[in-house]
């Protein structure tokens, strides 16, 4: 008759500064990608180089998501995040700088998430009750 159940907590700061860092990386990323698209037009000669910040950016966006979807990980997501905000330094313009401390701060918080303690909730299952006879 009655289910006992488990709310899982998230690390929700976490994810969400990880997510807009990763954000900004991929905007400094596709400032990166646009002058080397402009080189790429001068110099005849086009180089894969310059969409690793758009890369780099859409891993952190990925990785802000993880942290949503398997906190159980938030360590490993945490670490991650950190990486690829330091990979966006010379790759992504450091995500316009906001991005890259967003990111950093986001990965650190993920680190240092512990769960809370387990709420548990209960759910009853209605019975069909006939009506009375006669």
């Amino acid at each position: 008759m009655f289910r006992r159940g488990v709310l899982m907590s998230r690390p929700v700061a976490a994810a969400a500064l990880t997510i807009l860092g990763g954000l900004f990386v991929m905007v400094g990323g596709a400032a990166i990608a646009l002058v080397g698209g402009i080189l790429a037009a001068f110099l005849g000669s086009f180089s894969g180089l310059f969409l690793i910040g758009l890369l780099v950016g859409l891993l952190t966006v990925t990785v802000g998501l993880l942290m949503l979807v398997v906190p159980s990980g938030h360590s490993v997501w945490g670490i991650l995040a950190i990486l690829f905000a330091l990979v966006s330094v010379p790759f992504a313009l450091a995500g316009l700088i906001v991005g890259f401390v967003l990111a950093l701060i986001g990965g650190i918080l993920a680190i240092l998430w512990r769960p809370g303690p387990v709420a548990p909730f209960i759910t009853v299952d209605a019975r069909v009750v006939p009506p009375p006879s006669g």
